[in-house]
């Protein structure tokens, strides 16, 4: 796509003007071709008619498995290729890390490299720790929203008890005052005075009048 999308418009342009386009494979976990070798170049070929695109669309694969016995030169003896793809093995491997620093100050391009990786290292890490704040904020809002359910859950639990307990009391009282008003009407009947009656119970009756 990056070669047939380019602009060729224009009756002074034309399909020789296609810029050459790469494509970089970088494979890291086991090897790709059965050999030694860790880079290879595949450019696009009509076979039929043997023909090619004289190198104008390049697959190049970097196989990162092959490495180790290239990581063991100087870098000052590695070719370009071979000390890019040391840089993208071992990059992050603390065992590396010195012939990584030789790396960035003989090549630029590495250089260049490795302080945009450091960037993003940094904007991960400042992502992270403002992923973690937002957590500890949620878990907070989630720890008060809780809090607040529990305490009006306990508010209507004890005014339900209170009001139970009120309930209970009002007919305890209820209760007392009908047995006062039956006790009474006994004292009555049996021809006790209204003062009397009021003074053991405490509710005025009314005397039959003979």
């Amino acid at each position: 796509m990056i070669f047939t999308n380019q602009d060729i418009k224009g009756i002074d342009r034309d399909y020789v003007d296609l810029k050459q386009t790469y494509q970089i494979a970088i494979i890291a976990k086991r090897p790709f071709i059965q050999d030694e070798k860790y880079i290879h170049t595949f450019e696009y070929y009509d076979p039929a008619h043997r023909i090619s695109l004289n190198g104008k669309v390049r697959i190049i694969t970097l196989e990162l498995s092959k490495l180790e016995l290239i990581a063991a030169k100087p870098a000052g003896k590695m070719s370009l290729p071979e000390r890019w793809a040391v840089f993208l093995e071992y990059l992050t491997d603390r065992g590396k890390r010195a012939i990584i620093n030789e790396l960035v100050s003989l090549e630029e391009g590495i250089a260049m490299a490795n302080s945009v990786l450091m960037t993003i290292s940094r904007d991960e890490e400042e992502r992270a720790r403002i992923m973690r704040a937002e957590k500890t904020e949620l878990d907070w809002q989630s720890e008060m929203t809780y809090q607040r359910r529990l305490a009006r859950k306990e508010g209507r639990e004890e005014g339900r008890e209170e009001g139970r307990e009120e309930g209970r009391e009002e007919g305890r009282e209820e209760g007392r005052e009908e047995t006062l008003k039956e006790t009474a009407e006994k004292m009555r009947e049996i021809g006790l005075s209204s003062e009397q009656i009021f003074a053991a119970t405490g509710i005025k009756v009314a005397m039959n009048s003979d």
